[in-house]
Formats: structure tokens, C-alpha cells, sequence
């Protein structure tokens, strides 16, 4: 048991506004439905905050129609001038998930002051101390607290090398060495897999090596409900402030709740400098504002096989969310199983953003098409050197496969100085649509740009145009009761209740008789997984068209003669079963294509994925536009011929 020989106040910041939003939400929450709790807390005297970076900056534009400064401006305004508001910052990715150049940086630390940050935590997924570096000096410069991080992680395989308390030590130890200034460190775990051993003992070693003055902080989730334990052993090291959340935005994928925190701290000589007793009511106000939102319980549970696949609370919940929409969460225990060979293969960094995103989308790959088939951009680049210094060197083969899929070398270099000019490519998009060039306009479009993506599909132009997507957790509504049920085949009942919803409103409606094959849409939902399926009903033998009379049986009807090539149509669809984005079409009306030909290509998980024409033939029609929403059943292009 911990205890404190004279009372220590352990510091709190609260993470209900950001961290917990993203947690169980993946931050997509319009800033109106929290600002009431955010202000009431400030009221009941909590004047430590975090409320923007990491998804909270990309989520309200990408998702909610909203720009992130206005949000920001709100927040500060809700708190008052006095509380300390934090942001979240991902070294040469800032608050993107690809590398930019540092006067990309300079920029967005320029803003974020502008718009309310006091605080600014920075971390490195790589722990690459040269990172840390060039990225902490922009915040220094704009006048903000510069927090550096050591990122932590517990590996989902053996080694003495990495992500022990000797080697995150080291790494701060670096950055003393180089002069680096910084106001306090943070231990950071975003997957909650770090021991509380680990915890410990890297706490009782950072604190030998910093100076007095210069605080140590620990961020952790509570994913494998273990981070009130690993809290006690930092505190118990010398962690002098800790990350903290309110429910429904705590637990589970989350922070735990300052309720948690503060019990178990009773009798120690450790207590918290935020009021325990208050947050009843800011919990109550929270339900209110987030009563229209629908909680995932993979979210909001506790789920001990995190430990094997180091995945950050931030990450589960918009990962999950993406699966349900495009129809294969049924297939996210198998995402899960291949978590341990791209994070070995990879060269073990640190599952925090981007490098979590990354991991995922190339375990998603394995599964799909088979290990290593298809390399994920970041992940490839990652491996290659385009992030920073792997903690350990990456398997010889999978740089050679990334190597020849992603047609690049391996790179020992800067990347800050390899990065794409995001900066000059915003300002040519503004004029090019005569928006205004203001540091923020600029900074929306940049920091959404995605190499390869058609420039109107990016949320920056999106949101200034009066386009912005809007896709938030909220409930379902009713269906109406007079909705005719879908025709499903009669099988064996299943082991839990299954509810089949009815197909969306594009999907057409099924005569009472038909002749031809009718193509509709089914959902299945069983507990907490969702599938998707594409239905095509054969009409009845000898069926006759709706309203005619049916020939006698003893004259049949003439033999009709074989279907012309025009009329051999032949629908092109999305791979995959749910909902997703159209971001690119490659041919046109007229064209010739053959079999297997890239016709088409559709976001899935936060990246491009092909799609092929099942046949040759030639383009008929385009039957979706770029930029929309499809589904199963719902052709994106059609073939004749």
C-alpha cells in the first residue's frame, strides 16, 4: 500500500472535454451539447482542462459541421479567462496524422494559442528524441507550457530492449542532455497496456533525473481496468499530477473517474485538489447534454485483451464505429489476433496516434488480403523511416515489401524536411475557389490534405463551402410502424435476439409479384456486433408482371428472344457490405474496361480502397457522384456489353 509520510495534493486534470469525447465517441460531439457541463465545472472551481488537439481538433470539422477554433473559442469562454485549457499535439504529425513541415507546426502553434491553449502536450510515437526536439520549439515559441511526453506502452511480445523504465528514462534524459526546454514531463499511455511495476519504477527514475521544479504528470486509459492501479504506482514513484475524467466519459475506454481515484487514495496522504463530492451533479449534467448519443458498450467496457493488442482508447471507439458503418465488425476480433505481428514486424512504436491508426489499418490489411499483401500507406512509411527512428529495427522483409508497394526507399532523414509543403497546397486550393486566405482557413485545409485525395473531398474545403459531412453517434430514430419487413430466409434461430432493421429509403421497395431479380439491403444486429448484408430476391417461377393476368398453363408463352448486350447490365458495387465514401471514379460514360480493371475507389477505416469491374465491358452509367455516401445494393457504376 502507498503512503504519503507529510499529505501530498496530487494535480488533476480534468479529461471529460477532449480525451473522454474521443474515448467513446472518437470525439464526434457538437461543442453545444457539452458547453453546459464544461461551464458548471469551471463554477465548481476545476481549473485544469483538456479540450482540443488530437481527434477534438480534426472531429468537430470533419464529422460535426463545426470549425475547431469557434469550438475552442467557445471552451475558453465557458471556463473564463483563469483555468488552464490543454491541447494534444503529435510531434512531425501535430494535430494531423501524416508528417508536415515545420512551418506547418509554427502555424499551428500560432493558432492554438490564439484560440484559448495555455498548455500544449507533446508527444512522439516513435520516442524519437530529434522529433521532440524540432517540434517542442514552436510551442515554446508562441508563449505556451510545453509539456514533452515519454509515450508508454506494454509490447504484445518479449523484449528487454524497449518500453522498459531504463529506455523512457533514456529518453528524457536525451532531451536534458540536448538543452531542450520544457515546463513538465508526462508519462503517456493512450492504450492503458504499461504495468503498474513499469509505472513505478519509470516514475522513481524520471523523477532522479529532472529538476525539482519541473512537474511530472501521467496520462493513462482504464481499457484492461488497470489504470487506477498503475496511477497508485506512479504516485507512489513521484507522480505529482494525474489525467482524469466523469462519467459517461469515464471508465472503460477513458480516463477513470475522479470518484475512482479519489477512494482509492483515502488513508494514503495523497488526496486530489479537485472536489469528489461535485461530480454527481457534473455527471448528471453530462447525461443531459448526451442524451441523443448513442454509447457503444465496447467503449464504455473494460476489455482485458487490450493487454495483446495495445490499441489507445481514442482509437477503439472510432475504429469500432467505422466497422459498424461499412459492415465487417464481425471481423474485429480477427483485426485484433494480427495486432502483435505488425506491431513486431513494425519495429515496436508506441500505439499512439498516428502510429495506433497505423497498426490498425495494416492489421485490417492482413486480414482482408492476406499478411502483407496490401501495405498501408503510414504504416509503410513508418517502417520506412518517413516518421522518425523506429524504437527497434523493423523486420528485414516487411521493409522490402513496403519498399516495392509504396515504390520508396528507406529514409534516414529529416522527416520535417521530407514532408509535403500542406501550406503551399492550401493557399493554391483557397485562391483556386476565391476563399479567404486567413491563417485559420489555410490551416483547415492543410492539415486535412491526405496525399492522393481529390481536393473537394477535403474537410477544410468541405466546411468553407458549406459542404462539411456530418456523421455523429447520435440514436436511432423509429422506424415507421407501416415499414414492410424485408422477405429473409427462414433459418435455424440464433443464439442471442437478432433484430433485422428495415433496408434504407433508396433501397426499392418489393412488388407484391415481380419477374426480375429485386436487390435490397438487410441489417442484423446481435448484441453488440452488426452485419450488413446485400439480399438479391429471385422472383417465383412462372411469375408474371404486377397486375397482369397469368397465361393458362396449358399455352406457355412464346420462347423471348436472348437479351441484347445492352441489356446485359451489370451493376458495380463497393466491397464492402455498409456504408461508405465514394472519393474517387476512374472512368467514364462510353469507356471499355476489363475484368478486374480499378474503376473506382472508396474510404473504408481512413483509407482508399480499389474497386474492380467484376467483368469487361463497357461504362453505361455512373450511378453515384464523387463524394457520397454508398451502400450495399447500391451501384456506383454500371456495365453493358
Amino acid at each position: 500500500m502507498i503512503f504519503a509520510p507529510t499529505p501530498k495534493k496530487i494535480h488533476v486534470m480534468l479529461t471529460a472535454f477532449r480525451d473522454g469525447l474521443q474515448s467513446v465517441f472518437g470525439g464526434n460531439v457538437r461543442v453545444k451539447d457539452v458547453l453546459p457541463a464544461l461551464q458548471a465545472a469551471a463554477a465548481m472551481g476545476v481549473r485544469h482542462f483538456e479540450f482540443g488537439g488530437g481527434a477534438r481538433y480534426q472531429a468537430p470539422y470533419f464529422y460535426a459541421g463545426e470549425d475547431p477554433f469557434d469550438c475552442m473559442d467557445q471552451m475558453r469562454a465557458a471556463v473564463g479567462p483563469d483555468a488552464d485549457l490543454q491541447i494534444l499535439t503529435r510531434s512531425v504529425s501535430g494535430v494531423t496524422l501524416t508528417t508536415q513541415r515545420l512551418k506547418a507546426l509554427e502555424m499551428q502553434a500560432r493558432l492554438m494559442k490564439k484560440h484559448g491553449t495555455t498548455i500544449d502536450r507533446n508527444f512522439d510515437f516513435m520516442n524519437d528524441v530529434d522529433n521532440l526536439i524540432k517540434t517542442g520549439q514552436p510551442i515554446i515559441d508562441a508563449g505556451m507550457h510545453h509539456q514533452v511526453c515519454v509515450a508508454m506502452m506494454g509490447l504484445p511480445y518479449r523484449s528487454d530492449k524497449v518500453h522498459t523504465p531504463e529506455f523512457y528514462v533514456r529518453v528524457i534524459q536525451h532531451l536534458l542532455d540536448a538543452g531542450l526546454h520544457f515546463d513538465s514531463v508526462c508519462m503517456k499511455d493512450a492504450s492503458g497496456t504499461t504495468d503498474p511495476h513499469t509505472c513505478y519504477e519509470t516514475a522513481k527514475g524520471l523523477k532522479k533525473i529532472l529538476p525539482h521544479e519541473i512537474p511530472l504528470s501521467m496520462h493513462t486509459h482504464d481499457t484492461a481496468s488497470m489504470a487506477v492501479a498503475c496511477y497508485m504506482a506512479g504516485i507512489a514513484g513521484g507522480v505529482d499530477r494525474i489525467d482524469l475524467s466523469v462519467r459517461p466519459l469515464a471508465s472503460g475506454t477513458a480516463q477513470p473517474d475522479v470518484r475512482s481515484m479519489w477512494h482509492a487514495l483515502k488513508g494514503t496522504g495523497y488526496s486530489l485538489d479537485i472536489d469528489a463530492s461535485q461530480m454527481n451533479e457534473l455527471e448528471k449534467l453530462l447525461d443531459e447534454g448526451l442524451k441523443d448519443y448513442a454509447f457503444n458498450p465496447v467503449t464504455t467496457s473494460a476489455d482485458a485483451r487490450v493487454v495483446n493488442f495495445p490499441m489507445p482508447g481514442g482509437a477503439i471507439g472510432p475504429n469500432v464505429h467505422m466497422m459498424a458503418e461499412v459492415g465487417i465488425l464481425h471481423r474485429y476480433g480477427e483485426v485484433l489476433a494480427e495486432f502483435p505481428e505488425v506491431v513486431r514486424a513494425g519495429g515496436g512504436w508506441t500505439s499512439v496516434t498516428p502510429g495506433s491508426q497505423q497498426y490498425w489499418l495494416q492489421a485490417f490489411n492482413n486480414v482482408l488480403h492476406g499478411r502483407w499483401q496490401k501495405i498501408d500507406a503510414g504504416y509503410g512509411r513508418s517502417v520506412l523511416g518517413y516518421f522518425g527512428r523506429t524504437p527497434e529495427p523493423p523486420d528485414p522483409a516487411v521493409i522490402k515489401i513496403a519498399a516495392e508497394q509504396l515504390k520508396l526507399e528507406p529514409f534516414a532523414g529529416d522527416p520535417l524536411e521530407e514532408a509535403p509543403d500542406s501550406i503551399a497546397a492550401a493557399e493554391a486550393a483557397l485562391r483556386d475557389r476565391q476563399l479567404p486566405l486567413t491563417e485559420e482557413n489555410v490551416f483547415l485545409v492543410a492539415s486535412a490534405i491526405v496525399p492522393g485525395k481529390n481536393m473537394e473531398l477535403n474537410e477544410g474545403i468541405r466546411l468553407l463551402t458549406g459542404k462539411a459531412k456530418i456523421n455523429l453517434p447520435l440514436k436511432s430514430r423509429e422506424k415507421p410502424a407501416t415499414a414492410p419487413p424485408i422477405p429473409m430466409p427462414v433459418q435455424a434461430a440464433p443464439p442471442a435476439p437478432v433484430q433485422a432493421t428495415p433496408a434504407p429509403a433508396q433501397a426499392a421497395p418489393v412488388p407484391a409479384a415481380f419477374t426480375t431479380p429485386v436487390t435490397t439491403q438487410c441489417t442484423v444486429v446481435e448484441g453488440a456486433v452488426t452485419r450488413i448484408f446485400r439480399i438479391t430476391i429471385e422472383p417465383p417461377a412462372g411469375a408474371s408482371p404486377a397486375g397482369a393476368t397469368p397465361a393458362p398453363a396449358a399455352a406457355p408463352a412464346p420462347a423471348s428472344p436472348p437479351p441484347s448486350d445492352a441489356d446485359q447490365r451489370t451493376p458495380v458495387f463497393s466491397p464492402f457490405e455498409g456504408k461508405v465514401e465514394l472519393v474517387d471514379i476512374h472512368v467514364k460514360v462510353g469507356d471499355a474496361v476489363r475484368k478486374g480493371q480499378v474503376v473506382a475507389a472508396v474510404e473504408a477505416m481512413k483509407a482508399k480502397h480499389d474497386v474492380r469491374a467484376p467483368r469487361e465491358g463497357t461504362v453505361l452509367e455512373i450511378n453515384a457522384e464523387l463524394g457520397s455516401e454508398v451502400f450495399a445494393g447500391k451501384p456506383i457504376l454500371t456495365l453493358g456489353g
